[in-house]
């Protein structure tokens, strides 16, 4: 597939297959087309103006841009982002977001693999507290392990991760990288990182 984003050529000729069960490692400097691949795979940019895909991205054989509905590719696929945005809700109504179903032992076992357990159950009314309390209180490795938190209990088959570590310690990132290869078996797992050290630790 070849990625345009107007006369900008930022994706070319790109062919590989992914394989299931294993963790697949995009790394690279800032600007090569990590999290623009990342996107194309979730069809976020479908909502870039100017963006051009050619070429077919196939999911268990299908083809994501025809064979199969935006919505369910992305409860199929699931994202977390560099810098996520969490929901003005409650810490817990923002992990199940998506998973009304969850039960609060799930959520809880989801941060725990996240390593964010511990930080919530600090928080003024724990799991209950509001995010819009926190203001800017939560800092950036904060808000992603929440997000990676969500990703867990969603159990998506195919799960990206753009820099999930980039705003946490050393610690916590090992916990979350081992959580991820535990994880692993009967998933797809896409991680954009800047250091080849970030899955040294996983190993």
């Amino acid at each position: 597939m070849d990625l345009h984003y107007g006369d900008f050529h930022a994706l070319k000729n790109v062919n590989l297959e992914i394989e299931a069960n294993k963790i697949t490692a995009f790394i690279g400097p800032s600007g090569c087309g990590k999290s623009t691949l990342l996107k194309s795979i979730n069809r976020m940019n479908d909502l870039v103006e100017g963006c051009r895909i050619d070429g077919q991205i196939l999911l268990d054989g299908q083809d994501i841009f025809h064979d199969i509905d935006v919505n369910l590719l992305r409860k199929r696929v699931g994202m977390v982002f560099q810098k996520p945005n969490p929901f003005p809700m409650s810490v817990y109504d923002n992990i199940a977001y998506g998973r009304p179903d969850a039960t609060r032992e799930e959520v809880c076992a989801a941060a725990k693999k996240a390593a964010i357990h511990e930080f919530i159950e600090s928080l003024p009314n724990g799991y209950d507290t509001k995010l819009s309390e926190l203001g800017d209180s939560l800092s950036g490795g904060e808000r992603q392990r929440i997000g990676i938190a969500r990703a867990f209990l969603h159990d998506c088959p195919v799960i990206f991760l753009d820099e999930p570590t980039s705003n946490i310690d050393s610690l916590n990132e090992s916990i979350i990288l081992k959580s991820l290869y535990t994880e692993k078996q009967g998933k797809q797992i896409l991680l954009v990182s800047h250091r080849k050290s970030t899955m040294a630790i996983a190993d």
